[in-house]
């Protein structure tokens, strides 16, 4: 039968169809909304889990980056005693045998500072080319500027027999990030000179090119870890996440206390300060000419 020859339902009927197919968009809209609820439900709690992963993971770094560090540790194979790094001649550095040190052999700070500092080890030796003591900090952006404007002279002196340049990197500036990033970067480069000195140099140019701002986290173990590999370096992975050299780097930095240095970067030119007392006015290349001058 066609429908134009279906019989015409009554009002009623024509109501109660009305009435069913409500029902149906009702109860359709319902289920739809359900499942909308429980996918909105589902997607908070996944994403209050990632937000409590990641705080874990954060606080967890915190932690780790923030531990105790022991007062008594190893120097790194071509580390001096000092916290320092001796660079002579295109890639050499200065060859020295690991030892110990402990924080306890470092004489209390005087209670008023000195005039003068005496950085130790950094005093002239006859016959031998100018030394050039830095403390640096590698979030210090003092620090970068400075080498900014000497590093390329230094290393161009340093290429000429005529100087040394030692870095004594330290932890005064942990404060100004969230993971004692100094301190970590110091201890990288700790371990990129005990296991392969040659890229040292390098590894440094790199930390103050790729230096992070003061207040953050700073540079990942991951970054430094990669950054090391990136200019030759073999792993030092382990290295980092031991914290193999983090007493030293205290050491070195709490000596540099004890001995009167208050700031970054601290230069030394045959074992006068740059920069204070009767070089306060001189420029450092003045300074520095007139050191190697009378060395000839």
């Amino acid at each position: 039968m066609s429908p134009a020859n279906e019989p015409r339902q009554s009002k009623a009927e024509r109501t109660a169809v009305a009435r069913e197919k409500a029902r149906e968009i009702r109860e359709a809209q319902l289920k739809k909304d359900k499942r909308n609820k429980l996918l909105i439900g589902w997607g908070i709690v996944a994403a209050v889990v990632a937000i409590i992963v990641i705080v874990a993971l954060v606080v967890t770094s915190n932690i780790k980056n923030n531990a105790p560090v022991a007062d008594e540790g190893p120097t790194p194979a071509n580390g001096n005693i000092n916290g320092g790094v001796t660079l002579l001649a295109n890639t050499e550095v200065l060859k020295t045998e690991p030892a110990t040190v402990k924080l306890a052999d470092i004489p209390p700070a005087p209670a008023t500072p000195p005039a003068v500092v005496t950085a130790p080890g950094a005093e002239p030796e006859a016959a031998k080319p100018v030394k050039v003591v830095l403390y640096v900090d590698f979030i210090c952006p003092v620090c970068k500027s400075f080498e900014a404007q000497y590093n390329e002279s230094l290393t161009s002196l340093r290429n000429e027999g005529k100087i040394t340049v030692e870095y004594r990197p330290l932890g005064f500036l942990d404060t100004r990030s969230t993971t004692n990033y100094s301190s970590r970067a110091a201890n990288a480069a700790a371990c990129v000179v005990n296991e392969s000195p040659e890229t040292y140099a390098d590894f440094v140019n790199t930390l103050f090119g790729k230096q992070p701002a003061e207040g953050g986290a700073g540079l990942s173990d991951a970054e430094l870890k990669k950054m090391a590999t990136d200019v030759g370096a073999k792993s030092i992975d382990t290295c980092v996440d031991d914290k193999t050299y983090r007493p030293y780097v205290k050491y070195t930095t709490a000596e540099a206390s004890a001995i009167g240095v208050s700031g970054t970067p601290s230069v030394f030119v045959e074992g006068k300060q740059w920069g204070k007392g009767d070089s306060a006015q001189i420029p450092f290349e003045q300074f520095l000419t007139a050191a190697i001058d009378a060395k000839k």
